[in-house]
């Protein structure tokens, strides 16, 4: 067996579908972290990865047995306005390998240097941004939320210029593909629908492989995305996330979350809070994540429409009969997940309500999402321990009438105390990547050159469901000093 067993489907595409590209070599590689039990999924031996042939790889100096780089091409809407042409203009994708439960991954370089795609832009990547998708992306593996992987992060030795001069990093990212609404687009845009069905059938193949015999296979391929998509941002709004970026070129059609650049987690609950500082008019706040996911897979839908039939007009029917299903899928896993993290687990048409109204009182009382729900599990089990969850409301009695018409709806329900905050508790996360945690990792490592703080928040975050007293501090939400209240995008 080869050292990265590659076997390369989208680089045996049509030639318009990307440019052959290599990355740039790095002046002085040095390895910051190896992902090693995702390594040992993909059938790679971490400890190869680690030393010095496998880090000529991650940094872009040397390209393995096999690997065949290429830069893919796609357009995307950004803040809804139409880019016909974008592209990895800072990502090389070395190859694709089947992994041990014999899926199809791509593995990425980030930061390996300029593409045809790069648009004057130098193609790398500082330190900080690599750090940050790198905590949040395996902080949301180990949420349970699909999500695209971080490999390795490299430091390269050199400077990148931002508004400073800045560290130099790569990051080696697994996805089980980096197709994108965008990439659907760059087709349609072009009137290229020999170009859309191709890569319909190449994602049909590889991600939707059961609906392939059925007889509107493309409107087939339609539902299927847009019933991962509703429960990929219901779970995202279970955990406090947003994305911050929702441009079409940033949607996978696989489900996945991709594109770690401006994103951030909640602190106290408002469904209007943007972090992103590239927002400036709040499209992408936590709660449009919804809607924006919605109107994206409408994109989608457009570039198929020439596939679902053989009339524009009978074809628009069958995209608008199909996208009618995304309000009601979003609305039962989200309502799902409220049920799971209030400890519900029956269904009764009150639920709604009951949940919203604790989110309204969260809002208006600045309580943090992630430790009232966190807390609430112990208070399911016992009235007494109501007292962490009011500590969290300006007025605390704005909780303590919510908590009388919950404790009269668990009253209906079949589990015994114990066992509703055991299943709260895998509900609702004790540790999320909190912003003012992520800063400060990426200000030791780029100030200090330590990462030592990097290692440890990977510890905490990898098992977010459990208690961890010995870390305890880090399910705190910041201080009013330590408050981030800007995120920024990596290029």
């Amino acid at each position: 067996m080869t050292a990265i067993p590659f076997d390369n489907s989208y680089a045996r595409m049509p030639e318009r579908f990307f440019a052959r590209t290599d990355p740039s070599p790095v002046s002085a590689p040095r390895l910051i972290r190896l992902n090693r039990d995702l390594a040992r999924s993909l059938g790679l031996d971490p400890d190869w990865l680690a030393g010095p042939e496998g880090l000529a790889i991650l940094a872009g100096n040397r390209i393995a047995a096999g690997s065949a780089p290429i830069a893919t091409a796609y357009a995307g809407h950004q803040f809804g306005h139409l880019v016909p042409q974008l592209g990895d203009g800072r990502a090389i994708l070395l190859g694709e390998v089947i992994d041990r439960d014999g899926i199809r991954r791509d593995i990425q370089l980030k930061g390996s240097g300029p593409t045809p795609f790069s648009r004057r832009g130098d193609g790398r990547a500082a330190l900080g941004p690599v750090l940050r998708e790198y905590v949040v992306s395996e902080a949301m593996a180990a949420l349970g939320i699909p999500t695209t992987r971080a490999l390795a992060a490299v430091t390269t030795g050199e400077r990148v210029i931002r508004e400073t001069l800045l560290p130099g990093a790569i990051l080696t990212r697994v996805a089980s593909s980096h197709i994108r609404v965008g990439t659907f687009q760059f087709f349609a845009i072009r009137g290229d629908t020999e170009g859309v069905r191709h890569l319909a059938d190449h994602v049909i193949a590889r991600h939707y492989p059961e609906i392939a015999g059925e007889a509107q296979p493309y409107a087939a391929l339609l539902s299927a995305v847009i019933a991962r998509q509703a429960a990929l941002v219901a779970q995202w709004l279970g955990v406090g996330f947003i994305h911050g970026v929702m441009n079409t070129d940033n949607m996978s059609v696989a489900g996945e979350t991709i594109d770690y650049g401006p994103c951030a987690f909640l602190d106290a609950y408002d469904p209007g809070t943007v972090f992103s500082a590239i927002d400036e008019q709040g499209r992408y706040a936590y709660g449009n994540q919804p809607m924006i996911a919605q109107w994206n897979l409408v994109r989608l839908a457009e570039t198929l429409v020439p596939l679902l039939a053989d009339g524009t007009e009978a074809a628009i029917r069958i995209a608008e009969e199909r996208l009618a299903a995304f309000g009601p899928l979003f609305e039962s896993a989200y309502l799902a997940g409220l049920r799971r993290k209030l400890g519900l687990f029956t269904e009764r048409a009150e639920d709604r309500a009951l949940a919203g109204a604790l989110l309204t009182a969260m809002t208006e009382n600045q309580a943090d999402f992630t430790l009232t729900f966190r807390h609430l599990g112990a208070a399911a089990a016992d009235p007494v321990q109501d007292g962490p969850v009011r500590d969290r409301f300006i007025d605390p009695t704005a909780y303590d009438a919510w908590a009388m018409r919950w404790r009269e709806r668990l009253a209906a329900e079949p589990q015994g105390a114990e066992e509703r905050r055991r299943a709260m508790d895998r509900a609702n996360p004790a540790f999320i990547p909190r912003n003012h945690r992520i800063e400060a990792v990426i200000e030791a490592a780029v100030e200090r050159d330590d990462f030592a703080p990097f290692a440890e928040l990977l510890t905490v975050l990898s098992a977010p469901y459990e208690d961890q007293p010995a870390f305890a501090r880090y399910a705190e939400p910041p201080e009013a000093h330590e408050r981030v209240h800007r995120t920024f995008c990596g290029t």
